[in-house]
């Protein structure tokens, strides 16, 4: 299975993202014209060196009329009334001024250092975003989906953090074209890779507070806080903000998981570098290559039971199966009072574990029901239908971990052995010489 795993262990940002899946590209120069080629207004993108604790990574620079945004992913309302949304794409950290009527601060790091931009902004809507992404971007209809789909999340985690409606929240004009140019490398970059999975590592947000117009404010901010829900994350002492709302609301999107690297044969390497220096690499590793099998969660549903004759043990069995579980077994227990009694186990999917645990009690006598939580390594698996002189046969092919499996189905064999005469085993062996 074609894997990507993103390593988090600095937290990630939109930048960060785009940089380190463009060096998993094979022409990441050519990805790069292309992206420029979609003509977003004002917008430079491109492909710069960096290096971070001796590593040699991508920095992903996006351009707005010749001024690059340091520190913006918060969408904010301000004491005027309206609200204004910046994508820490570039930085974890780095205090910056605007002036257009009012000056902030985003001092996330305790840098002091301040640019000052002299013209005019705009502010946009979500409706503003939908109109540049559908109307202006010429982009694939699964791409411009994604799009819409991470800037929604990110529209939910401020209009919560600020009660007020995602429909007034509303981005400031360099920050959201900059926003638009990162969450649109990433999601093109995701479809042109094409990972079968995508699995993320446990997400560092950082520790400390930090600053901005409201205040000051804890880290996880908000809104990144918001989109996190579910998400395995950690503090740690890197003090800042590691993981923007934008990097939060990518993650989100597109993981499948979140945890450890699974087993994988890695085939390419990508560091995405943020701009801020601390004692650890600042950067997103991806790792892409094909894992050995699909490694998953399933849930072990269990209980005893020793009033249940076997009749009616063969018929929850079948009503399980049919609800949908992976298996269903019993294994002979010896229980209180030294009774005889049945374990009855249940293999099925977290998403059905309402149902099955519903079955279990219906169909059984037990007054409980254990669960346990499993990773299940299995084999590659196709089914094909095989042509032969004896008619359409099925056919169940297994791999991986070095072993390749056949297996003809069962009442194919039993056909051919009745109507030919023969044994099960010599029904194989003509249909393994063909």
């Amino acid at each position: 299975m074609k894997t990507l795993y993103l390593d988090c262990g600095m937290g990630a940002a939109g930048d960060m993202l785009a940089a380190a899946l463009l060096e998993l590209l094979p022409d990441p120069d050519a990805f790069v014209r292309e992206l420029n080629g979609l003509n977003l207004p004002g917008v430079a993108i491109a492909r710069e060196p960096a290096v971070k604790c001796g590593i040699t990574g991508t920095h992903f620079s996006v351009k707005v009329n010749g001024v690059e945004e340091e520190s913006h992913d918060h969408s904010h309302e301000h004491p005027h009334g309206h609200s204004h949304g910046h994508s820490h794409g570039h930085s974890h950290g780095h205090s910056h001024g605007h002036e257009h009527g009012h000056a902030h601060d985003h001092n996330h790091s305790g840098h002091d250092h301040e640019h000052h931009h002299g013209h005019d902004h705009h502010h946009s809507g979500l409706h503003d975003i939908e109109h540049i992404v559908q109307d202006h971007l010429r982009l694939p209809e699964s791409v411009q989906a994604d799009v819409l789909a991470v800037y929604g999340l990110i529209a939910e985690a401020e209009s919560h953090a600020h009660g007020v409606p995602a429909t007034e929240i509303h981005f400031h004009e360099v920050g959201t074209l900059d926003a638009v140019a990162d969450i649109t490398a990433v999601c093109l970059l995701l479809d042109r890779l094409a990972p079968e999975e995508i699995v993320v590592s446990p997400v560092h947000v950082g520790c400390g507070q930090v600053r901005c117009a409201h205040g000051i404010l804890p880290v996880p901010a908000p809104a990144t806080a918001y989109i996190l829900r579910d998400v395995p994350i950690y503090g740690g002492s890197v003090q800042g903000e590691l993981c923007t709302p934008t990097g939060a609301a990518l993650l989100k999107h597109f993981a499948a998981r979140f945890g450890a690297m699974p087993v994988m044969r890695v085939q390419s390497v990508g560091y995405g570098m943020g701009k801020k220096d601390f004692e650890a690499a600042n950067c997103v590793r991806a790792m892409l290559g094909e894992t050995e099998t699909a490694a998953g969660s399933i849930l072990e549903l269990s209980c005893n039971v020793d009033d249940m004759t076997a009749e009616q043990l063969g018929f929850a069995m079948e009503r399980l199966f049919d609800g949908g579980a992976l298996d269903v077994y019993t294994s002979p227990i010896g229980m209180k009072k030294s009774r005889p009694g049945t374990l009855f186990r249940v293999i099925c999917e977290e998403a059905d574990r309402e149902a099955m645990v519903s079955l279990l009690f219906l169909h059984t006598s037990t007054l409980g029901v254990r669960e346990a939580r499993l990773v299940r390594h299995t084999l590659q698996r196709t089914l094909e239908t095989v042509e032969t002189p004896y008619g359409p046969v099925q056919r169940k092919d297994s791999e991986g971990w070095g072993v390749v499996r056949r297996k003809y189905e069962f009442e194919d064999l039993a056909r051919i052995a009745r109507t030919e005469g023969i044994s099960l085993t010599e029904a194989v062996r003509r249909l393994e010489t063909l």
